[in-house]
């Protein structure tokens, strides 16, 4: 019954084109299309979009404030998931331009990336707005904040994925090879 059910999934999961199975060499690039420069860049506007918002959900959690604003925090989740499908997206097909045919994870580190600019910025929240004293409530708070960054990448590095598979199935659906 498994097998069958592995054999479905691989059946739906075709390739839109015939492809070489000899693997072209990428060509060289400029320093902006590196891959980290790339994946950095990429993770600033996801973040950017969730950056006021953080600040009210960071305050209600640690600082004991109330947070009764779900509908606005509902629109900004959607933002952020539109804004994590384009800037991958983008990038991608910047990467693809380039005839670097690697963008699987590369896709989901741009925007996965954001992950890590929200730790950055929990631990610059810890040390202007909280007061700690004792070495176990900052690792607490650390901790805490790592596993927060480390969902948030994850989320946001899925949408960016599937986004830019999407993206990619559909454009080279597209090529008519003869």
């Amino acid at each position: 019954m498994r097998r069958a059910r592995v054999l479905l999934i691989w059946q739906v999961l075709e390739y839109p084109t015939k492809t070489n199975l000899i693997p072209r060499s990428v060509p060289a690039r400029p320093w902006y299309m590196t891959p980290v420069f790339c994946v950095l860049v990429g993770g600033v506007l996801p973040f950017g979009a969730v950056f006021i918002e953080l600040f009210f959900i960071l305050s209600s959690i640690w600082l004991h404030q109330y947070y009764y604003v779900f509908g606005f925090l509902f629109l900004v989740l959607l933002i952020l998931i539109v804004t994590c499908a384009e800037i991958t997206i983008v990038m991608c097909y910047f990467q693809l331009c380039a005839e670097d045919y690697h963008w699987w994870w590369r896709s989901f580190l741009t925007s996965g990336c954001s992950g890590l600019y929200l730790f950055i910025y929990s631990i610059i929240y810890m040390l202007t707005k909280m007061v700690m004293t004792r070495g176990v409530s900052i690792l607490l708070y650390v901790g805490y904040m790592a596993i927060a960054s480390y969902s948030f990448a994850i989320l946001t590095g899925t949408v960016g994925f599937f986004a830019s598979w999407f993206f990619v199935r559909a454009i080279y659906a597209a090529v008519k090879v003869e």
